[in-house]
């Protein structure tokens, strides 16, 4: 089993939102933030070894930054990237 220290990493954090509470109910994916440089191959590995289940399918997107102003003057938020998780049947993941 490889070293779960190294994945910490590429996942950020989950994506807990009623969008993707209803994909995990219905459709076994789980949403994650995962680092820029990230590719699926590493998320794969990475959900694999940090809660020990089989992952079929990883799609990844990257989400733009929105405009903002802050302290009166304009601003961007920066871009981030977002993992849709798909699991085999039968495995799954207790995020709460």
């Amino acid at each position: 089993m490889a070293n779960p220290n190294l994945y910490y990493s590429v996942l950020r954090k989950p994506l807990v939102t009623e969008k993707t509470t209803r994909l995990q109910e219905f459709q076994n994916k789980y949403a994650f933030r995962v680092a820029n440089g990230a590719s699926k191959n590493e998320i794969r590995k990475a959900v694999e070894t940090l809660f020990e289940v089989e992952v079929a399918k990883v799609n990844v997107m990257t989400v733009t930054g929105k405009y903002r102003r802050i302290l009166g003057r304009p601003g961007r938020t920066s871009d981030w990237r977002k993992a849709i998780v798909t699991l085999k049947e039968g495995s799954s993941i207790d995020l709460i």
